[in-house]
């Protein structure tokens, strides 16, 4: 979160759905696993976690809808009006979509999860992030 006092803001694509993070981000980065490949249309998705007391929906409580995976992971919630990714509810933490967030998160990318599944045909970025091959032992 910035430096300011105001909260950061953020919505889905249509605006059907807004929240604000009112609490600093733990933690930052990607998501290289498939599901998260085929929710976004993206060879990664880029996240940020926050406890669950630094979170709230604003506007549009109504238009989010949640996904659980049948066998691992955590519900995804989205915009049910333009499908836009929103976050995943950890129940005491929240891991918000940064593409969703209006301004600087003020945490810079610190990790890449789940490379084993990463497609061979697009290198992955030599960032210096902490790699893992599979989920990120917290």
């Amino acid at each position: 979160m910035p430096s300011s006092d105001a909260p950061l803001t953020g919505s889905c694509a249509c605006g059907a759905v807004a929240f604000e993070v009112t609490a600093p981000f733990q933690s930052a980065g990607y998501c290289h696993c498939k599901r998260c490949q085929r929710r976004s249309g993206a060879l990664w998705s880029m996240n940020a976690i926050v406890g669950a007391d630094g979170f709230a929906i604003v506007r549009g409580r109504e238009n989010v809808h949640a996904w659980s995976p049948p066998d691992q992971g955590l519900p995804k919630a989205f915009c049910a009006e333009c499908g836009g990714h929103l976050y995943s509810d950890g129940g005491d933490f929240i891991v918000v979509r940064l593409g969703a967030v209006d301004g600087d998160p003020g945490i810079k990318p610190s990790w890449r999860q789940w490379l084993d599944s990463a497609p061979d045909w697009e290198p992955i970025p030599d960032d210096g992030t902490t790699r893992f091959p599979q989920r990120r032992q917290t």
